[in-house]
Protein backbone atom coordinates (compact mmCIF):
# COMPACT_ATOMS: atom_id res chain seq x y z
CA UNK A 1 0.00 0.00 0.00
CA UNK A 2 0.98 3.27 -0.68
CA UNK A 3 2.13 6.00 1.98
CA UNK A 4 -1.18 7.22 3.54
CA UNK A 5 0.17 10.90 4.30
CA UNK A 6 0.80 11.10 0.11
CA UNK A 7 -2.50 9.77 -0.87
CA UNK A 8 -5.14 12.01 -1.91
CA UNK A 9 -8.17 9.85 -0.52
CA UNK A 10 -8.05 6.56 2.04
CA UNK A 11 -8.73 4.28 -0.57
CA UNK A 12 -5.19 3.02 -2.12
CA UNK A 13 -5.41 4.01 -6.12
CA UNK A 14 -2.42 5.10 -7.27
CA UNK A 15 -2.10 7.36 -10.44
CA UNK A 16 -1.49 5.67 -13.44
CA UNK A 17 2.16 6.01 -13.91
CA UNK A 18 3.51 7.24 -16.20
CA UNK A 19 0.27 9.83 -16.89
CA UNK A 20 -0.45 10.20 -20.52
CA UNK A 21 1.14 13.74 -21.70
CA UNK A 22 -2.15 15.52 -21.86
CA UNK A 23 -3.16 14.68 -18.68
CA UNK A 24 0.56 15.46 -17.55
CA UNK A 25 0.37 18.94 -19.56
CA UNK A 26 -2.66 19.50 -17.15
CA UNK A 27 -1.31 18.75 -14.08
CA UNK A 28 1.31 20.86 -15.01
CA UNK A 29 -0.84 23.90 -15.70
CA UNK A 30 -2.24 23.11 -12.45
CA UNK A 31 0.85 22.78 -10.47
CA UNK A 32 1.59 26.71 -12.53
CA UNK A 33 -1.22 28.28 -11.77
CA UNK A 34 -2.59 26.95 -8.25
CA UNK A 35 1.14 26.00 -6.80
CA UNK A 36 -0.16 22.45 -5.96
CA UNK A 37 -2.32 19.68 -7.93
CA UNK A 38 -5.21 19.27 -6.20
CA UNK A 39 -6.29 16.40 -4.44
CA UNK A 40 -9.43 15.88 -6.18
CA UNK A 41 -7.42 15.45 -9.61
CA UNK A 42 -4.80 13.12 -8.40
CA UNK A 43 -8.06 11.07 -6.72
CA UNK A 44 -9.34 10.35 -10.08
CA UNK A 45 -5.74 10.06 -12.12
CA UNK A 46 -5.95 6.32 -11.17
CA UNK A 47 -8.44 5.89 -13.92
CA UNK A 48 -8.03 8.41 -17.09
CA UNK A 49 -11.49 8.26 -18.27
CA UNK A 50 -12.99 9.13 -14.98
CA UNK A 51 -10.65 11.96 -14.84
CA UNK A 52 -11.27 13.40 -18.09
CA UNK A 53 -15.55 12.94 -17.55
CA UNK A 54 -14.64 14.92 -13.83
CA UNK A 55 -12.69 17.51 -15.26
CA UNK A 56 -14.94 18.30 -18.49
CA UNK A 57 -18.03 18.27 -16.33
CA UNK A 58 -16.22 20.42 -13.96
CA UNK A 59 -14.65 23.01 -16.23
CA UNK A 60 -17.94 23.33 -17.82
CA UNK A 61 -19.99 23.97 -14.99
CA UNK A 62 -17.55 26.25 -13.06
CA UNK A 63 -15.56 27.69 -16.13
CA UNK A 64 -17.74 27.34 -18.58
CA UNK A 65 -20.37 30.66 -20.17
CA UNK A 66 -22.67 31.12 -17.98
CA UNK A 67 -24.78 34.13 -16.33
CA UNK A 68 -23.20 33.28 -13.17
CA UNK A 69 -20.33 34.91 -12.24
CA UNK A 70 -16.51 32.47 -11.07
CA UNK A 71 -17.67 33.69 -7.35
CA UNK A 72 -21.63 33.06 -7.41
CA UNK A 73 -20.40 29.23 -8.58
CA UNK A 74 -18.36 29.09 -5.89
CA UNK A 75 -20.94 30.52 -3.24
CA UNK A 76 -23.15 27.62 -4.42
CA UNK A 77 -20.03 24.76 -4.14
CA UNK A 78 -19.63 26.22 -0.56
CA UNK A 79 -22.94 26.01 0.65
CA UNK A 80 -23.99 23.18 -0.76
CA UNK A 81 -20.73 21.49 0.66
CA UNK A 82 -21.30 22.81 3.90
CA UNK A 83 -24.99 21.42 4.24
CA UNK A 84 -23.19 17.85 2.97
CA UNK A 85 -20.24 18.52 5.62
CA UNK A 86 -18.03 17.43 2.52
CA UNK A 87 -14.86 17.98 4.23
CA UNK A 88 -12.26 18.95 0.88
CA UNK A 89 -15.28 20.91 -0.93
CA UNK A 90 -15.32 23.07 2.14
CA UNK A 91 -12.06 23.97 2.25
CA UNK A 92 -10.91 24.03 -1.45
CA UNK A 93 -14.16 25.93 -2.76
CA UNK A 94 -14.14 28.03 0.86
CA UNK A 95 -10.37 29.00 -0.59
CA UNK A 96 -11.95 30.16 -3.53
CA UNK A 97 -14.64 32.47 -2.29
CA UNK A 98 -11.76 33.96 0.13
CA UNK A 99 -9.66 34.40 -3.12
CA UNK A 100 -12.38 35.62 -5.56
CA UNK A 101 -14.43 37.63 -3.32
CA UNK A 102 -11.05 39.23 -1.83
CA UNK A 103 -12.73 39.03 1.99
CA UNK A 104 -11.80 36.07 3.94
CA UNK A 105 -14.99 36.29 6.66
CA UNK A 106 -16.87 36.05 3.71
CA UNK A 107 -15.28 32.95 2.79
CA UNK A 108 -15.76 31.48 6.28
CA UNK A 109 -19.17 32.59 6.65
CA UNK A 110 -20.25 30.59 3.90
CA UNK A 111 -18.42 27.26 5.02
CA UNK A 112 -19.87 27.59 8.41
CA UNK A 113 -23.69 29.14 7.77
CA UNK A 114 -24.17 31.65 4.56
CA UNK A 115 -27.54 33.35 6.34
CA UNK A 116 -24.83 34.73 8.31
CA UNK A 117 -23.15 36.50 5.38
CA UNK A 118 -23.82 40.14 3.94
CA UNK A 119 -25.46 38.77 0.78
CA UNK A 120 -27.07 41.05 -1.87
CA UNK A 121 -31.27 39.71 -2.42
CA UNK A 122 -29.97 38.06 -5.74
CA UNK A 123 -26.99 35.98 -3.86
CA UNK A 124 -29.49 35.01 -1.05
CA UNK A 125 -31.83 34.08 -3.23
CA UNK A 126 -29.50 31.80 -5.62
CA UNK A 127 -27.80 30.29 -2.18
CA UNK A 128 -31.42 29.72 -0.70
CA UNK A 129 -32.17 27.86 -4.23
CA UNK A 130 -29.16 25.72 -3.71
CA UNK A 131 -29.51 24.95 -0.44
CA UNK A 132 -33.19 23.59 -1.16
CA UNK A 133 -32.47 21.56 -4.30
CA UNK A 134 -29.34 19.69 -1.41
CA UNK A 135 -31.90 19.41 0.94
CA UNK A 136 -35.42 18.71 -0.37
CA UNK A 137 -34.70 18.47 -4.02
CA UNK A 138 -38.52 17.27 -4.79
CA UNK A 139 -39.99 20.06 -2.88
CA UNK A 140 -38.62 22.67 -5.72
CA UNK A 141 -41.73 23.91 -7.26
CA UNK A 142 -42.35 26.90 -9.59
CA UNK A 143 -42.49 29.73 -7.55
CA UNK A 144 -39.11 28.93 -6.37
CA UNK A 145 -37.54 29.31 -9.84
CA UNK A 146 -39.97 32.27 -10.17
CA UNK A 147 -38.15 33.92 -6.88
CA UNK A 148 -34.93 33.44 -8.96
CA UNK A 149 -36.44 35.23 -11.87
CA UNK A 150 -38.04 37.86 -9.41
CA UNK A 151 -34.19 39.08 -8.89
CA UNK A 152 -33.07 39.01 -11.78
CA UNK A 153 -31.57 35.26 -13.44
CA UNK A 154 -32.68 33.79 -16.51
CA UNK A 155 -34.38 30.65 -17.05
CA UNK A 156 -30.26 29.47 -18.28
CA UNK A 157 -29.20 30.70 -14.93
CA UNK A 158 -31.58 28.97 -13.49
CA UNK A 159 -30.00 25.76 -15.42
CA UNK A 160 -27.20 26.59 -14.14
CA UNK A 161 -27.64 26.86 -10.69
CA UNK A 162 -29.17 23.84 -10.68
CA UNK A 163 -25.88 21.90 -12.23
CA UNK A 164 -23.78 23.64 -10.05
CA UNK A 165 -25.55 22.47 -6.92
CA UNK A 166 -26.10 18.77 -8.51
CA UNK A 167 -22.37 18.49 -9.59
CA UNK A 168 -21.64 19.53 -6.18
CA UNK A 169 -23.94 17.03 -4.43
CA UNK A 170 -22.52 14.43 -6.09
CA UNK A 171 -18.89 14.95 -5.68
CA UNK A 172 -19.60 16.25 -1.96
CA UNK A 173 -20.79 11.95 -1.55
CA UNK A 174 -17.71 10.34 -3.68
CA UNK A 175 -15.48 13.02 -1.33
CA UNK A 176 -17.07 12.25 1.99
CA UNK A 177 -16.83 8.47 0.41
CA UNK A 178 -13.35 7.62 0.06
CA UNK A 179 -12.17 10.54 2.50
CA UNK A 180 -10.60 12.56 0.12
CA UNK A 181 -8.17 15.36 1.92
CA UNK A 182 -7.78 18.67 0.87
CA UNK A 183 -4.86 19.75 0.28
CA UNK A 184 -2.78 21.40 2.84
CA UNK A 185 -2.13 24.70 1.06
CA UNK A 186 -5.97 25.31 0.69
CA UNK A 187 -6.39 25.97 4.47
CA UNK A 188 -3.92 29.10 4.28
CA UNK A 189 -4.87 30.48 1.27
CA UNK A 190 -6.18 34.32 0.61
CA UNK A 191 -6.53 34.62 4.07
Amino acid sequence: MSDPKDQPTALDLPMVDPLPESTQKYFDICQDKLGMIPNVLRAYAFDIDKLNAFTAMYNDIMLGDSGLTKLEREMIAVVVSSINRCWYCQVAHGAAVRELSGDPVLGERMVMNYRTADLDPRQRAMLDFAARLTTASATVEEPDRQALRDVGFADRDIFDIASVAAFFNMTNRVASAVDMRPNEDYHAAHR
